[in-house]
């Protein structure tokens, strides 16, 4: 079968490899759709400290089941298309026995830790499939696992009709809570440096966007808000100065969500903690959130297709993972049309 495998850092390409067996509790699933998602990018430069080599990537994946356990807990059949959720987690720490697994102490995620299904097959255990609405189409059906981190950073906001959520970040997931944030009835405020992607945040629907390269954005944060500020702050870039930020963004009273992964320390003003009682919340992957994410893709309310730039083949695969390393601002979403339905 044909893979997409990083050696090492820089080096990617479309391999032969050896069609894999379902061990016990696993599921065989022919893949059909996989998104390339940022961490790929950043395997492939080698700047994702988590991802060990050589290693298949691809974790935002959709399929047809070829075998399955006729005892899984979901009742999937031979034949039943379904989405895959990534984040394999141990099932028996203390996040795990609260129903936080996304916060595992053993987690282990596909195409970081272990290999990922950007492959022809794969196998993954049957109790972590979700099954896909049989008229879904199969490049939005990838693009659901992204939709879960957004809806994750907005669960754990506790985002509520009628607030303003500022949003640091207009790549796929920030465009993606804001597009959640306006499905939820509440106002969504896109900030970002590069003028272009905010204009297309616009044009998918997002009420307010601020370029933070030529604008006072806690002025234009307190002007849109009537001079309360953001209910919620949900930081999706990363960058220190984009955390340190959130701190003047938010209301009293606020909550900050910090989804984006800093490469070093922020220092930050503690004492802005207490003195505005600031909630402050991680939010890493997702746990439970791929229904929702399913729901509002089929229903139209996130129309997620609004933000994919290309569909390419798997022969495609590692040129475009090498262009977009060199062309960032080419991109948003590019989903690998792995096989056929």
């Amino acid at each position: 079968m044909k893979a997409i495998k990083l050696d090492e850092p820089w080096k990617v390409a479309c391999i032969e490899a050896e069609k894999p067996v379902p061990g016990p509790g696993e599921a065989l699933i022919r893949i059909i759709t996989a998104g390339i998602c940022g961490s790929d990018i950043g395997a492939f430069r080698g700047t994702n400290g988590l991802v060990s080599y050589p290693r298949v990537i691809g974790h935002e994946l959709a399929g047809i089941v070829e075998s399955i356990p006729e005892d899984n807990p979901k009742g999937i059949k031979v034949g039943d298309k379904v989405i895959i959720d990534p984040y394999l987690y141990c099932g028996h720490c203390y996040p795990c026995s609260i129903g936080r697994t996304n916060c595992c102490t053993d987690l282990h995620v596909l195409g970081v830790h272990v290999d990922g299904g950007m492959a022809e097959y794969f196998c993954h255990p049957a109790d972590m499939l979700v099954k896909m609405p049989e008229n879904m189409d199969w490049v939005l059906a990838a693009m659901a696992e992204p939709l879960t981190i957004s809806l994750h950073g907005v669960h754990r906001g506790g985002l509520k009709a009628g607030e303003y959520v500022a949003i640091y970040g207009a790549g796929p997931i920030g465009l993606l809570a804001g597009m959640v944030a306006e499905a939820y009835g509440a106002h969504a405020i896109v900030i970002d440096l590069v003028q272009e992607r905010l204009d297309f945040a616009k044009s998918v629907g997002i009420e307010y966007v601020i370029n933070s390269g030529k604008e006072d954005v806690v002025a234009e944060v307190a002007k849109i808000t009537d001079g309360n500020m953001a209910q919620l702050v949900m930081e999706c870039t990363g960058a220190n100065v984009c955390i340190r930020n959130s701190l003047d963004l938010v209301s009293n009273a606020g909550r900050i969500t910090f989804t984006g992964w800093p490469k070093t320390e922020t220092s930050l003003p503690t004492d802005l903690f207490t003195k505005k009682e600031i909630d402050i919340r991680g939010a890493r992957t997702s746990a439970g959130e791929f229904e929702e994410a399913i729901d509002l893709i089929c229903s139209g309310k996130v129309d997620v297709k609004r933000i994919l730039t290309k569909l390419v083949s798997m022969d495609e695969a590692a040129d475009t993972i090498i262009d977009i390393e060199k062309n960032p601002g080419n991109y948003m979403k590019v989903v690998v049309q792995v096989g056929e339905a």
